[in-house]
């Protein structure tokens, strides 16, 4: 028998994984080609921790890019998904644990009135943009640069011409057609979207967006962004779609839409309501999502949808956020966060500016404002996969792109924030100019 994984350091296994995985990985960015160096490989989460094959320990801020709000094998988490264990793994038939994690989203997230189970972010999305077409009649979507909504085909649009309202293919393998009806704005740029819709609304089927962008690093939406698009929408007849697989219970428990007072027609939710499981979610409207089938025309099915391990672990998560409000405390850490790291970097003369949300978290290497992926892309990417590296190097983990937003669990405390903001100096330190 072949030995476990964990008998072999990251350095074997990233040359065995470069000879069987395209890149050595199975996710780009988890590849450091953003930041360069070498990715390191995982044998175990604990609390706030990750754990690689050579047994070096880090400060985790990606929390598997957002769904472990209770952090790395949480007791709740491993007795739920145990107890299911024991019960089977998947039967492709219905149970009660779906129910229940279909009452609890609808009673946690304003916008939800009905809601479909699937198997990740990514199925959400494209079912969700599905149901918008079907429901309206109409082919044309808006998105903004910058803003992910997962590898389905209309999504991976770059912009085009004009002013950026004619989207190009940015895969090979996405043929012109797919996305010939995706129009593509920059985001908080209210101007520009009431221009579109006023020569084009009633070609729209929906604007979709992510609430607060986390894919480009972590930006806002100015004040009335979010409130002028509600408006558009309800004007020319189009949905209004939050892509909140990110933000959902993590800028507040109710997400983005809780937040910030605006309700979408359509939410899309991700590994989050798993607690890391694979799982991803879609509602909204009751009479929208009644033209899903079987209950209307628009097909939408998978085998693993809700499946029990799932929604085991992710009604345990839940629950704790029904009986707890953590994010308080989380954004003070986060606030706290950023600003030792701005002070760090700018004491050395590199500009930086960013923020934090609930749980969520990012800092630029530009002087600022950053509010659209177009300011990011001004940001010094180059001197951020130093400074990435020299962090990793002192025991810290940030996301390895410059744009991507941070992560944070209840278990992040005192001590890792100290032993962060000592790194951040360190490294500010050593790739200063």
């Amino acid at each position: 028998m072949a030995p476990s994984a964990s008998t072999f350091s990251s350095s074997e296994l990233w040359s065995r994984a470069r000879e069987v995985l395209p890149g050595g990985v199975n996710s780009p960015v988890r590849s450091f080609k953003s930041v360069g160096g070498d990715p390191f490989f995982v044998d175990r989460g604990e609390g706030p921790y990750l754990v690689d094959a050579d047994g070096l320990r880090y400060v985790d801020y990606i929390m598997s890019w957002g769904p472990l709000i209770l952090g790395h094998a949480h007791p709740l988490i491993v007795e739920a998904i145990e107890g299911q264990l024991r019960r089977g793994t998947s039967y492709g038939a219905p149970t009660g644990a779906e129910v229940e994690m279909a009452e609890r989203l609808i009673g946690m997230v304003p916008g939800i009135e009905m809601v479909r189970l699937v198997n990740s972010g990514t199925e959400a999305t494209m079912s969700a943009l599905r149901v918008a077409r079907g429901y309206t009649g109409r082919n044309r979507f808006l998105k903004f640069t910058g803003c992910y909504h997962g590898h389905a085909d209309p999504f991976l649009v770059a912009a085009g011409s004009g002013v950026a309202t004619l989207g190009l293919p940015n895969s090979p393998g996405v043929p012109e057609e797919a996305v010939r009806d995706t129009a593509l704005l920059p985001f908080n740029d209210l101007e520009a979207v009431e221009d579109l819709f006023r020569d084009k609304g009633d070609e729209f089927a929906a604007v979709f967006l992510e609430p607060v962008m986390g894919n480009a690093g972590l930006i806002a939406p100015e004040p009335g962004f979010l409130e002028g698009l509600r408006a558009i929408t309800e004007k020319h007849g189009a949905l209004l779609v939050f892509d909140e697989v990110m933000t959902g219970f993590r800028v507040a428990r109710g997400g983005a839409q809780e937040r910030f007072g605006v309700i979408p027609d359509l939410t899309t939710l991700g590994k989050v309501i798993g607690a890391g499981l694979p799982v991803g979610a879609f509602g909204g409207r009751r009479e929208v999502m009644e033209v899903v089938a079987p209950s209307g025309p628009v097909y939408q099915a998978g085998t693993l949808s809700g499946n029990p391990l799932a929604t085991a672990a992710g009604n345990a998560q839940l629950r704790w956020l029904e009986e707890n409000d953590p994010f308080p405390e989380l954004e003070s850490y986060g606030v706290r966060l950023v600003k030792g790291m701005i002070e760090a970097l700018e004491a050395v003369g590199i500009p930086a500016s960013g923020h934090a949300l609930g749980s969520m978290w990012g800092v630029f290497f530009h002087p600022g404002p950053v509010r659209s992926f177009e300011d990011a892309l001004q940001a010094d990417t180059e001197r951020f996969g130093l400074f990435h590296r020299e962090m990793l190097q002192r025991g810290v983990f940030l996301a390895p792109s410059p744009f991507e937003a941070g992560f944070l669990s209840i278990l992040h405390g005192e001590e890792e924030l100290e032993l962060t903001l000592t790194a951040a100096r360190e490294a500010a330190e050593a790739v200063a100019p």
